[in-house]
């Protein structure tokens, strides 16, 4: 019996929050090994282990790897538009994000560069760009203009992508402050000039 599966860990436990709280466990594997600083070494079996679980579990809630990479993706994307949604200023969005994305880089790996190593997130990656476009253009409650709202979105989520994956990937050597504040001020500024 491995450490995983010892005996009592679903003692107390109901049933039907059991295969819920494996799901959870295996996500949470699956963000470790897919935002891992090497890039992914994502295997069912590596999963498993990393969890502690059986493959049984695994395909209790998954039908296949790909399926699950997608699900560990969706549900750092969720977290990151959460951590977004509920921002009341600029510097709440950019601290929330950095919280979620720089202080736990494994998700940033997902977010930011899995995608451009598991032929799987391409399509996912495509399909929540948009997500976050829309977000922050709603938040852009200061320009009026639908289109060019449209715009400073787009081109502030570029912008902001490419710094945050420059900065996971260890080449822009500011500090968290600094780059709080470069990523603030660039936002701010943007804004001020419509």
């Amino acid at each position: 019996m491995s450490s995983g599966q010892r005996r009592g860990r679903w003692t107390g436990v109901p049933l039907r929050d059991r295969q819920a709280l494996r799901r959870d466990e295996l996500i949470a594997a699956g963000v470790k090994l897919l935002g891992s600083p090497g890039g992914p070494a994502l295997t069912v079996r590596a999963v498993c282990r990393e969890a502690g679980l059986t493959e049984r579990y695994f395909y209790e809630s998954f039908n296949d790897r790909d399926e699950f990479v997608r699900a560990v993706y969706d549900d750092v994307c969720r977290r990151a538009m959460s951590a977004l949604l509920h921002a009341q200023t600029p510097r709440e969005a950019v601290e929330g994000f950095v919280a979620l994305m720089v202080d736990d880089p494994a998700r940033g790996r997902v977010l930011l560069l899995a995608p451009a190593s598991e032929p799987v997130l391409t399509r996912s990656g495509a399909e929540w760009m948009p997500d976050f476009i829309d977000l922050v253009q709603h938040k852009l409650t200061r320009i009026t203009d639908p289109a060019m709202q449209a715009m400073v979105a787009t081109g502030l989520i570029g912008s902001l992508t490419a710094l945050f994956t420059a900065y996971l990937e260890g080449r822009l050597s500011a500090t968290r402050e600094q780059f709080i504040d470069y990523c603030v001020g660039m936002l701010l500024s943007r804004v001020a000039n419509y």
